[in-house]
């Protein structure tokens, strides 16, 4: 499954702050169809994301009927991104 969709980073404090890009609706739906044959657990869904030209495995976070998808500090160097920037993602699930 590959999806495409434009969001928001945010940051999120915690013990182990993250940057994350919350999943719209349409698309968190479709990921939700198909959750239940790809997660390794705990709602965690694997997937490779593309911002710009930066390419990563990570695993999307479920969070209030959506997902959250975390935006590493070195793609956020790289691709010159930071908390407010609006950013072309695409996800590749394994499905």
């Amino acid at each position: 499954m590959e999806l495409e969709f434009e969001g928001v980073v945010v940051f999120w404090r915690g013990p182990a702050p993250w940057h994350f890009v919350s999943v719209p609706v349409e698309q968190a739906e479709a990921i939700a169809s198909v959750a239940a044959h790809v997660t390794y657990g705990w709602g965690m869904i694997p997937a490779t994301v593309t911002l710009g030209g930066s390419t990563w495995t990570t695993s999307l976070w479920p969070k209030d009927g959506s997902f959250l998808v975390p935006i590493k500090t070195s793609v956020r160097r790289a691709e010159d991104v930071d908390v407010d920037s609006v950013v072309g993602l695409r996800l590749v699930l394994a499905t």
